[in-house]
């Protein structure tokens, strides 16, 4: 074989494995990218880990955050979750789902969870870190409004302004209570305040039990009310004053982690080719605090 065949096939065996190794290492690369959980630091998911939640906006449902949730608590690579909170709260029901998902990581899977608060933790979204290990809050941070809100519009008059007639045929007195066409009967106010008392215990006692408080203590100051990250600190509704990074390096040291931690987020959801062809129409949509207007329910909610 001349040499001049002999350097032409060497710069092929030596391009073609220069290429077979430059696919391997992207393959890799997707390989470790998608099944990190969305880390932040991409390939150096396999050291320490920290999962983040986020628990942001009006909550109507658990899901997806007790889902995401239960992944991390389900994973032995994660040492500890950060939940991190910007939230007025939302559903009695769905604001209980989370919360009880956060008391079962703790008692049940022993796995450190905070909640680090960033600009509103109140009502529902409190309820729910009254269940963590400990609650972080900025300064300027908005927490508390311990308390049940049942709101919906009156809108009788305007249907006699347009001579409309709103029909009902029911089983019971209180079948229909809530009914926005006209007010409330005496025995329905007593009933629906009833409701509301009920929950708002269940509120009191979450806080007491997850805080270490006395349910008086925690009853007295449950009027409603918010309070800034420092003065909730003052009124032992949270653990300490700090910013996000300031959480993450505490729970990296309370779980014996040394050095960076890697911050594990949950996979954001894959856009449809609706979503690929239209772009973002949620600007479009009415927001989840409109969607509380148009029926009666029982919220955790600072309004």
């Amino acid at each position: 074989m001349s040499d001049g065949r002999s350097r032409t096939l060497l710069w092929i065996l030596i391009g073609g494995g220069a290429f077979f190794l430059f696919v391997l290492a992207v393959f890799t690369l997707v390989y470790l990218t998608l099944h990190a959980g969305g880390t932040d630091a991409g390939i150096t998911a396999f050291g320490d880990r920290i999962g983040v939640v986020d628990l942001n906006g009006v909550i109507l449902s658990p899901q997806p955050v007790v889902g995401q949730l239960k992944k991390f608590a389900d994973d032995s690579s994660i040492k500890a979750i950060i939940l991190h909170v910007n939230s007025p709260g939302g559903g009695v029901a769905a604001s209980e789902e989370i919360y009880r998902e956060v008391k079962r990581i703790r008692s049940e899977k022993k796995k450190r969870i905070v909640v680090s608060i960033e600009t509103v933790g109140a009502s529902g979204a409190y309820y729910v870190a009254s269940a963590s290990d400990k609650i972080y809050a900025d300064q300027g941070s908005i927490v508390g409004s311990i308390g049940v809100i049942a709101q919906w519009v009156n809108y009788g008059d305007l249907l006699k302004w347009a001579k409309l007639k709103d029909v009902v045929i029911k089983t019971g007195e209180f079948k229909d209570t809530g009914n926005p066409s006209r007010d409330l009967t005496p025995n329905e106010q007593a009933y629906m305040q009833s409701l509301i008392d009920n929950m708002f215990g269940q509120f009191v006692q979450a806080v007491s039990e997850g805080r270490g408080l006395k349910f008086e203590d925690v009853k007295s100051i449950a009027n409603g009310k918010v309070w800034t990250g420092e003065q909730a600190m003052s009124m032992k509704l949270i653990d300490s004053v700090g910013d996000f990074e300031t959480v993450v390096a505490d729970t990296a040291k309370s779980v014996g982690i040394k050095g960076e931690p890697t911050l594990v987020r949950p996979e954001k959801d894959r856009k449809t080719l609706m979503d690929l062809l239209l772009g973002d129409v949620s600007q479009f949509l009415p927001g989840r605090e409109k969607m509380l207007e148009q029926q009666v329910g029982f919220y955790y909610l600072w309004k």
